[in-house]
């Protein structure tokens, strides 16, 4: 698999799960223990818990939905390129 194709399916994964963890963080406010899940990379230390704010939470997600959208955008060009250097070649 391409590089590329392999790079943007991982930020994809990446962007999607970081919008799975902060729509749970919304969902579990009421719950007695607020502490937030994040999402980190693995050679990052791990962030200790806090409270949720959902103010951090919605800018969390639409950083996510951001970084989902462009990763796609990566994609979609890698697939273009792939298509139109295989138009040349045949």
């Amino acid at each position: 698999m391409n590089v590329a194709i392999s790079t943007a399916l991982s930020g994809i994964s990446s962007a999607n799960e970081r919008l799975r963890a902060s729509a749970a963080n919304i969902a579990n406010m009421a719950a007695s223990n607020q502490s937030r899940d994040s999402v980190e990379p693995t050679n990052v230390d791990k962030v200790p818990a806090r409270e949720i704010n959902p103010a951090n939470e919605i800018v969390e997600q639409q950083s996510a939905a951001y970084a989902f959208v462009a990763n796609l955008k990566v994609l979609q060009t890698q697939l273009n390129t792939t298509g139109a250097l295989l138009d040349i070649k045949a």
